[in-house]
């Protein structure tokens, strides 16, 4: 696979509220691949938020490089294109949602781009259909549920046509299925229209879905691999600050009772086909 993201020796420290300076992150070398889905995960503090805002150069490195598509971040003159190339979608809708009209919210951004006024209904037309909002196109955000508002805010990205999507917490703030709805939009998305996702969440039943994920800690990249071939490794997981996804748990501590079962189960389906076929 080909990256669209390459970071090398990446380094960032900002200056606290007490004036302290915090080592955010610390010699980060990674690759975002074209297509995939890539979960960034890692207890609160552990440097994946500023991590991924180097991805569209809302920051930009201390040291270290970060190549979007085979452009500099750290160069002004690339920070217009790398923005249209990569989107971010972040916790609170709210923050993000600028119209009282759904329609005229997901327009914003491809006017921004001062795209010609067909090609932007195209877009908006589009975006709303791809994620299932035709019917609320005329409401205004503030009527709808939070998982809704939060697919509005996804519109917006996606109406921009970016080649990557960074989701920064998107279901942090749903309930179970507000969470559901978005992400089977989210995994639909990638699969349909190739759009590379990058997909930041302490939600272990998320990361299952992912075709690969990274763990953070203190600023520096723990543990990366395939979820399947990570969540066997249930106690370097847990001595991050990390739970297992609930299959996985519960897989575990049955295993620690005697049960031979394999270790990479990751979902119920596998965990029940796994218990049925014990002697």
């Amino acid at each position: 696979m080909q990256p669209i993201i390459e970071v090398t020796d990446l380094t960032y420290m900002y200056r606290s509220g007490s004036g302290k300076n915090v080592l955010a992150l610390n010699g980060v070398t990674m690759q975002v691949y074209r297509g995939e889905i890539l979960a960034i995960t890692g207890q609160n503090g552990s440097g994946k938020s500023t991590l991924a805002r180097h991805f569209n150069a809302l920051l930009t490195p201390k040291s270290g490089t970060v190549i979007v598509d085979g452009l500099s971040v750290a160069d002004k003159k690339n920070t217009a294109i790398i923005r249209r190339s990569v989107g971010m979608v972040f916790q609170n809708p709210d923050n993000q949602l600028v119209s009282s009209v759904v329609e005229e919210d997901i327009a914003f951004g491809p006017e921004n781009l001062g795209l010609p006024q067909a090609e932007i209904v195209d877009r908006v037309d589009w975006a709303l259909e791809s994620l299932n909002l035709g019917a609320y196109r005329h409401r205004s955000p503030n009527s709808l549920s939070e998982g809704q508002k939060q697919l509005v805010a996804i519109a917006g990205v996606l109406a921009m046509k970016p080649q990557c999507i960074i989701l920064d917490e998107p279901t942090a703030h749903l309930d179970p299925k507000g969470r559901c709805e978005v992400l089977e939009n989210v995994l639909r998305l990638n699969r349909d229209e190739g759009i590379t996702t990058i997909l930041l969440t302490h939600f272990m039943n998320e990361v299952v879905h992912c075709d690969r994920m990274i763990v953070m800690d203190q600023g520096q990249i723990k543990m990366t691999g395939t979820p399947r071939d990570l969540f066997k490794l249930a106690d370097q997981i847990k001595a991050l600050g990390l739970d297992l996804p609930p299959a996985s748990q519960l897989a575990h501590g049955l295993k620690l009772k005697g049960l031979a079962l394999p270790g990479n189960i990751l979902t119920l389906e596998e965990l029940v086909n796994s218990l049925c076929q014990l002697p």
